[in-house]
């Protein structure tokens, strides 16, 4: 078995933040994340698996969370949440399982009004320190929107890294499919929150999940993280302690608001200083 992978699982623009924090957070305390063997990345996960793997130190990254001279120009969305879960209960009470369900969200997706393609990649390349796919191995999960299949990007893909994290990041009837090639792809957080079962195989696995909707996924994390466990994986899960969970929730609780992204890194940052000891552990 290969030896230590990190797992980073889909949250929005909050969720970059807060993972963000907490790997500088485990980093401040020693723990070196950055040289995991394997980094899988989903939704915002993916964005934040680009950056950790991109050659910039931890301090940096931070940074350029909680500095507004060096965040993303990220746009202001206000989505109606109540409406797209709405839409996912409509499209699972419909009997739709697997890769059917995924192509009924890709259609839903495919048929929603949303900000041109073009403004949204310009999003994800303020987001990346370094347009280049790393030297560390790498996964970046997205949905086919045709098929409905999972798909993993890789740096042997042909997919530039941009694009591979734009449709990883395509939240269904937020941000429009992505278009590479002749196929469009929405959020790899559909097919399942962290896509954690790509990590078989590996000895040590650690999962970094924010908090999401309760959504009927084709995989549940709960389900990925057993069988991992009984493969004869150690797995460790980090998600939002009370603390930030509250600090969020007082401070609007969209995690697509860019104005969470301060407040989440630092409540990110502080939170590892009580997981210290159990990652410790796990990732030495």
């Amino acid at each position: 078995m290969s030896k230590r992978a990190l797992v980073l699982g889909g949250g929005g623009v909050a969720g970059i933040a807060w993972e963000t924090g907490l790997l500088v957070g485990l980093a401040d305390a020693g723990i070196e994340i950055n040289k995991a063997d394997l980094f899988v990345g989903t939704s915002a996960g993916s964005a934040v698996a680009a950056q950790v793997t991109s050659g910039l130190s931890m301090e940096e990254l931070f940074q350029r969370q909680v500095d507004p001279a060096l965040q993303a120009k990220e746009i202001d969305v206000q989505p109606n949440f109540q409406q797209i879960v709405a839409d996912f209960n409509r499209i699972t009470s419909e009997g739709h399982r697997g890769s059917a369900l995924m192509r009924e969200l890709g259609k839903t997706a495919l048929s929603t009004p949303t900000v041109p393609e073009a403004e949204r990649r310009n999003v994800i390349v303020s987001r990346l320190p370094v347009h280049r796919w790393p030297q560390s191995r790498l996964e970046i999960v997205a949905v086919d929107a045709f098929s409905g299949e999972r798909v993993v990007f890789t740096r042997e893909s042909g997919v530039e890294l941009i694009d591979a994290v734009a449709a990883s990041c395509a939240v269904p009837c937020v941000w429009p499919p992505v278009t590479i090639g002749e196929r469009r792809y929405i959020d790899g957080g559909c097919y399942s929150a962290a896509n954690a079962d790509l990590a078989a195989g590996f000895e040590k696995v650690l999962i970094v999940q924010p908090e999401i909707p309760a959504l009927l996924l084709v995989e549940s994390l709960e389900e990925q993280i057993e069988r991992l466990r009984q493969n004869g994986a150690q797995v460790e899960v980090l998600s939002p302690n009370a603390v930030v969970k509250n600090a969020l929730a007082a401070a609007g609780g969209n995690p697509l608001d860019p104005a969470l992204r301060e407040i989440s890194a630092k409540a990110g940052r502080e939170q590892a200083r009580d997981e210290v000891v159990r990652i410790a552990a796990l990732w030495r």
